[in-house]
C-alpha cells in the first residue's frame, strides 16, 4: 500500500496508463491479425488498401513505446515485401 500522497497519486496514474497501454497493444495486435487475414485470403487489393492504415497504426504504437520502433519497421517491411512479391 502506498503511504505518501505522491505514491497514492502515482498508483492512480499507473492504473490509467495501464488501460491506455492495453488499448494500444490491442489495436496493434488487431492490425497485425487483419493484415495476416488479408494475405492468407490472397486478397492483395484489400491488403494494399489496408497497408497505409496498418503502417500508421504500427508507427503510432511504436511512437508511444508499446513496441520498439525497429520491430514496427521490420513488420512493415516484411508485409510490404509480401504484398509486392505476390
Amino acid at each position: 500500500m502506498p503511504n505518501t500522497k505522491s505514491a497514492i497519486r502515482r498508483v492512480r496514474r499507473v492504473k490509467k496508463q495501464t488501460q491506455v497501454n492495453r488499448i494500444r497493444k490491442s489495436k496493434y495486435k488487431n492490425a497485425v491479425k487483419q493484415m495476416e487475414f488479408h494475405l492468407k485470403a490472397k486478397d492483395r487489393e484489400k491488403a494494399k488498401k489496408y497497408f497505409s492504415k496498418f503502417q500508421s497504426i504500427l508507427m503510432q504504437v511504436a511512437k508511444s513505446g508499446i513496441i520498439n520502433k525497429n520491430t514496427a519497421a521490420r513488420k512493415i517491411s516484411r508485409i510490404s515485401k509480401k504484398i509486392s512479391s505476390k
